[in-house]
């Protein structure tokens, strides 16, 4: 149960910066009077406003502000339940939404329709239609419970009764069955995919054990191939051998002949060097009478003398690097034939290397299809593939299992739908109590003396039946006699509400019943039952203070001041 304390506002309608308090739990009557306009109807819209972000009266949420501070305006709201004090504050400019359990406040999600969610089904355990249809009754803008469409009306004593839970269920089950549909249709689809593969795999397998014979030769005659492709490529591979051993027999003298080129070159530069200084001597006693150095004569005779035998000299060394030439060509010629067969040899060799290469591969393949051929000739059918089926069968097993669950678990998900659709559980709850209701019903609308005999059914359709005349609709009776229907229908939803601890509060609030529909007879039936709620607080909102006065515990009297309400 809720039990409200306080409610105080400011900057919030009429109100200035000064907080208005209300207690809301301290007199079990309360009459609220002043003139049109002294803000008697805002303790409603603060009500409303504080708990679900919206007014009780049809206007939006800006003109809730103040419109001469328009600034700063603040609802604050103390009640209690579950044994937890709770404080809600919300405000305009700034906005503000805060909630407070035994003086600590909840984080506030990052989204602040969860935090309203989580007020309204965690906190409150009622929302706004439910608490406009059981605690407040405005006679402007509140729709009277017979005037709610069918859906509406459902709604309304869903809460009242607790069984929205059902609802809520209802969709969770629709989110679960549309799961449980989408993982059917992949489990199908992934058993018809795996038969698919488990008909081409024995396919497979039975054409593998028609084509045994015909894979076996195929085998052996590769084998053969091979083995002639390997005795080929040793018998070049052998000649090229021989013909690299013939090579390096034929370079044996090699080292002499380099060697002997070495010496040879030495040999013609040193007599190079000397036909040169010859030729330059020569040159020099042909060209010089005396001696550049010392400045002396050349004697012409030592002239000539030296002259003749530099020339013998000269010519003697001509011959000899001509001879000398001629060995050296025979080298050198000697010497690139060696070069000549150390490249063939080289080229021997790499063609040797790939000769190996390729009958190392031969022989690796044939290796490879003996093991195959061994394998085929020990069983009839590869054990890869035989093992390969198995776990195709395997797999098939367990989709067929995972959809032989699902479908169960679809049956069961079908059979709650049943259960909590709007002819399920909950029509069966509502029938248990729908005579319950009807008694409270017709016993309030008799203590108002109007006496009629109301039903509604499990679709909240009316049935009325006055005495002596024909059946009847809620449209047809006068504006008095609606508003009892309306006020019984209240009474009843509370006392429900109050059998059932759902939307059950202590606070009752009735904004100018007594001044629109009910006559003075409808007034005192009225009051009477009011009496009878000596555990709620109940506060009546009116102009008729004389006639009403001596019949409330306690009057609170609104009154404007500086186009300011305040209480006096």
């Amino acid at each position: 149960m809720v039990i409200f304390n306080t409610v105080r506002w400011k900057n919030f309608l009429s109100t200035g910066n000064s907080f208005t308090e209300i207690q809301l739990d301290q007199n079990p009557s309360t009459l609220v009077v002043g003139e049109n306009g002294a803000g008697k109807s805002t303790i409603l819209d603060a009500l409303c406003f504080v708990l679900f972000n919206k007014p009780f009266r049809q206007i939006s949420k800006g003109q809730l502000l103040n419109s001469i501070n328009q600034r700063e305006a603040i609802v604050e709201v103390e009640f209690t339940t579950q044994s937890k004090q709770i404080k809600i504050i919300r405000g305009i400019k700034p906005n503000k939404f805060e909630i407070y359990v035994d003086g600590t406040m909840i984080n506030q999600n990052a989204n602040a329709k969860d935090y309203q969610k989580h007020l309204e089904q965690q906190i409150l355990k009622f929302n706004y239609r439910s608490f406009t249809q059981v605690v407040i009754l405005g006679s402007s803008t509140f729709i009277p419970f017979m005037q709610l469409n069918s859906k509406a009306r459902r709604e309304v004593v869903e809460d009242i009764l607790d069984i929205k839970i059902f609802s809520l269920m209802n969709l969770v089950l629709k989110t679960k069955v549309r799961e449980v549909n989408t993982n059917i249709t992949d489990s199908n689809y992934a058993t018809d995919l795996t038969k698919s593969k488990i008909e081409i795999q024995e396919k497979y397998i039975e054409d593998s054990k028609n084509n045994r014979d015909t894979i076996l030769s195929e085998k052996t005659n590769l084998i053969s191939n091979n083995q002639e492709e390997i005795h080929t490529v040793q018998k070049k591979e052998t000649e090229l051998q021989q013909s690299t051993d013939t090579f390096l027999e034929a370079m044996s003298g090699e080292d002499v002949v380099t060697t002997k080129r070495d010496k040879l070159k030495d040999v013609q530069f040193s007599l190079k060097d000397k036909h040169s200084r010859s030729t330059n001597l020569i040159r020099f006693f042909e060209e010089n009478d005396d001696c550049p150095t010392c400045f002396q004569h050349i004697d012409e005779e030592f002239k000539c003398k030296s002259i003749d035998d530099k020339l013998i000299e000269v010519r003697e060394l001509e011959t000899g690097l001509n001879k000398l030439s001629e060995e050296m060509d025979k080298v050198n010629k000697k010497v690139k034939d060696f070069k000549n067969l150390a490249t063939a040899i080289q080229k021997n060799q790499v063609e040797i290397g790939k000769y190996r290469s390729t009958i190392t591969q031969l022989e690796k393949f044939n290796a490879t299809l003996e093991a195959e051929i061994k394998q085929i000739n020990d069983q009839e059918v590869a054990e890869e593939d035989i093992k390969k089926l198995n776990n195709l069968q395997e797999k098939l097993d367990s989709y067929e299992s995972t959809a032989k669950k699902l479908k169960e678990e679809l049956f069961y998900y079908d059979v709650a739908k049943n259960l909590l659709q709007d002819t399920g559980i909950k029509t069966k709850i509502v029938k248990q109590y729908l005579p319950i209701m009807n008694k409270l019903i017709n016993t309030y609308l008799s203590s108002m003396d109007f006496f009629v005999n109301f039903n509604i059914d499990e679709n909240f359709n009316e049935t009325i039946k006055s005495r002596f005349r024909d059946d009847f609709v809620y449209a047809n009776f006068s504006e008095g006699e609606k508003m009892r229907i309306d006020l019984a229908l209240l009474f009843t939803w509370r006392a429900i509400a109050k059998m059932k601890n759902s939307t059950n509060t202590n606070l009752l609030i009735l904004d100018e019943i007594f001044d629109s529909s009910l006559d003075a007879d409808g007034t005192d039936a009225f009051l009477k039952i009011l009496n009878t709620f000596d555990s709620e607080n109940v506060f009546v909102i009116s102009h008729k203070q004389d006639m009403l006065f001596d019949k409330f515990r306690h009057t609170v009297k609104f009154e404007k001041t500086r186009n300011f309400s305040k209480v006096v």
